[in-house]
């Protein structure tokens, strides 16, 4: 028996277990008396529950299906687009440490208390928020992306209009593959051109699907909303245990399924080209070369102490030590898992490259294929756990900023109970807000990369927030402004307004190259006589397609008509239309470069006006300054009352702390590291490393 096209068998477990959920919020419910306890679950956390809390709150499901799609698409490669946070853990490190001595509950706390601004911190809960929904957008799209893989329409069913939709995504797969290949002819030209145009526009698919998104994403949002009402942040602790054990499950149950159906390792290196094996992409076939890499990641690093949830979560722990292994311990696990979301990634290609218009759908296709019913259920609960264990803490940490540093400076005096009401109806609003967002996400790689780079507008004034005594709250205001404008406003308006999606300069695009590669033989290759046996080397003649400078793609107003205006489509990248006002020609970058080139803006632009704009202005009070750094120097002690006395004494004695600096006599409040800091900054250093080899055994085995 199926209903929608899926199994009854399936349909069962995943309602079982949003009757779990919905009961361990129940459970938990008349614990919830104060605003400390709904927040951070009275900083009771111990090491399990911030191993799974860390380990939840920053895996979801999107994430793996945004680093599948981008191996789908680049081959391992594209894996970057998530695993470049593997380069930033060791910072955790040191950012664990400082968010739990800050002794604060959100960072918009934090910018009220450093800046002495509620201006501060009332604008980061509003980013902070906004930030969230597309997030909570996000998560909603791969879970009904996966769900509408799962319950395809049969063709004997499709409309005229769904028919040719699907007709029409083949013929251009098809006539893609000739020319990429070199081998287009001339008079199919016009065809793929016209083909192509609809693709950008998105009025071609692979398949149709019985799910209507909508409804799903209602259904969804209402049973995370009722168990995080009831539990608050406990319920996500705990929930998260629960849902960090699915996401193992649904990180590993594909592959040995995959592994089978491939023929093996060996099969699956006799079915994936050569180059998209290559951990760091070549500048001619890949958009994530060494240094598109490093850029990102210098980009990310940036941001990391933007996260909404970060000083929630570490300040959740007992004491530092437990922040730090819990982090530690949570996010290197996340790595481990991610080599499983990019085996899926690479045994996608192997079985069904160029079967979907859609390379976010590439997870859902898999489970389809691949499992039987009962497993596909377990996979399913896996999905939505996974967004699940994000979305919870993240609706919490929300409602949190928004209670602090929105709502108390405006209502302050009334009561814990109060309070508690108005979090849950931000609770509420924010989950469900969500679906509005999700019914405007169309791409989820753009989104990513928007995460990468968007919270390193506060970022920057965090970081240096902890270690610059100068930075003064006028610097960060005008820095946020300008920062907000370039990396947020414009490019959104830009790409809104037919003016400038139209306007001739913004539509250059990179020169159409073609390029001989050397490389093995596939299965497909020698099937069409371009070589012996699988293995072999061969060269092969690759074209690669021109790319817009300042718009994600180009395409004709009308796609039936070559001589239709040319219309910008997706996000105008307005750091690289500053740069050139300074005369820098990017028509001979390739699109490597110019990914690189505009994440590198992102990360550098504000740390450099933060600096410059601080030397012309006045820096926060004395007073505030030294009892906001006695906290950061000081360890959390045993007792609330033992804590509170040894900060004040050395708020009063800060000259204590000079002879420990780095830099002696200067505005900066950087310590020499001491015997814990290096053990943890190089040991995870250490632990990097052996993932990255761990990585190149896995996708080197049977080559």
């Amino acid at each position: 028996m199926h209903i929608i096209g899926m199994h009854i068998l399936d349909v069962a477990i995943i309602i079982s277990y949003f009757v779990i959920m919905i009961w361990i919020g129940k459970r938990l419910q008349e614990r919830m008396r104060t605003t400390e306890e709904y927040f951070i679950g009275g900083r009771r956390m111990g090491r399990l529950y911030q191993f799974f809390l860390n380990f939840g709150a920053s895996t979801d499901a999107s994430q793996a299906a945004a680093l599948s799609r981008e191996i789908y698409r680049q081959g391992i490669a594209g894996m970057w687009i998530q695993y470049l946070v593997l380069f930033l853990t060791p910072f955790y490190w040191f950012t664990s440490m400082l968010f739990r001595r800050a002794r604060l509950i959100t960072i918009g706390d934090f910018f009220t208390e450093r800046f002495e601004s509620k201006f501060l911190g009332g604008a980061f809960a509003v980013f902070t928020i906004v930030m969230a929904l597309f997030g909570t957008a996000v998560g909603y799209l791969v879970s009904a992306k996966t769900f509408m893989a799962l319950t395809p329409k049969p063709a004997h069913e499709f409309t005229v209009e769904e028919k040719l939709r699907v007709e029409s995504y083949h013929e251009f797969n098809q006539l893609r593959g000739l020319y990429l290949d070199g081998r287009l002819p001339d008079e199919q030209k016009t065809r793929y051109q016209e083909l192509r145009n609809m693709d950008s526009q998105g009025k071609l698919g692979a398949f149709v699907s019985y799910v209507d998104p909508v409804y799903f994403y209602f259904l969804y949002g209402s049973i995370v909303c009722i168990y995080v009402l009831l539990g608050g942040f406990t319920a996500a602790a705990m929930t998260d245990v629960v849902q960090g054990v699915l996401m193992i499950i649904f990180s590993c149950i594909l592959i040995p399924f995959g592994i089978y159906k491939i023929g093996g390792f060996s099969g699956l290196h006799a079915a994936v080209p050569e180059h998209m094996f290559w951990l760091f992409g070549t500048e001619a076939l890949s958009e994530y070369a060494w240094y598109t890499i490093a850029a990102m990641s210098f980009a990310n690093l940036v941001s990391i102490v933007a996260v909404g949830t970060g000083m929630q979560v570490m300040g959740s722990a007992t004491n530092e030590k437990t922040a730090r292994f819990g982090i530690i311990g949570g996010m290197m696990f996340k790595r481990v898992m991610m080599i499983f979301w990019a085996l899926a990634g690479l045994l996608a290609i192997g079985l069904y490259a160029g079967q979907l218009n859609d390379p976010d759908l590439i997870w859902g296709y898999m489970t389809k294929q691949l499992l039987g019913p009962g497993f596909i259920g377990i996979m399913m609960i896996g999905v939505l756990a996974a967004n699940m264990s994000s979305l919870d803490v993240q609706s919490v940490s929300l409602a949190a900023l928004f209670v602090h540093q929105v709502y108390k400076p405006l209502f302050p005096h009334k009561s814990e109970e109060h309070y508690l009401f108005v979090s849950r109806i931000i609770i509420f609003l924010t989950i469900f807000g969500g679906i509005g967002m999700a019914l405007y996400v169309k791409n989820l790689l753009e989104l990513f990369k928007y995460f990468i780079s968007m919270p390193a507008i506060f970022g920057a004034a965090i970081w240096l927030g902890f270690m610059w005594r100068r930075l003064s709250k006028t610097a960060v205001t005008i820095q946020i402004f300008v920062s907000f404008l370039i990396i947020v406003i414009i490019p959104n308006v830009f790409s809104s307004w037919d003016a400038t999606r139209s306007y001739a300069p913004f539509l250059k695009q990179t020169q159409e190259r073609q390029i001989v590669v050397e490389t093995k033989a596939l299965r497909a290759d020698v099937e069409a006589g371009l070589a012996q046996h699988a293995g072999e080397r061969i060269t092969k003649t690759r074209m690669v397609p021109p790319y817009p400078l300042f718009f994600d793609r180009i395409t004709r107003e009308d796609p039936a008509d070559p001589n239709s205006r040319l219309l910008g489509v997706g996000r105008f990248n307005a750091e690289l239309w500053v740069l050139s006002w300074f005369g820098i020609n990017f028509s001979g970058f390739n699109k490597a470069q110019l990914e690189a080139t505009r994440f590198a803006f992102d990360a550098i632009f504000p740390l450099l006006c933060l600096i410059v704009l601080s030397y012309f202005s006045k820096p926060a009070s004395r007073k505030t300054l030294d009892y906001f750094f006695a906290k950061v120097h000081t360890p959390i002690q045993p007792t609330p009352e033992e804590d509170q006395r040894k900060v004040e004494e050395n708020a009063a004695h800060m000259h204590h702390f000079e002879s420990r600096k780095l830099f002696p006599k200067t505005h900066w409040e950087l310590h020499k590291p001491m015997k814990m800091d290096y053990i943890g900054f190089f040991g995870t250093w250490a632990l990097v490393a052996l993932i990255i080899l761990l990585l190149w055994f896995v996708v080197n085995i049977g080559a």
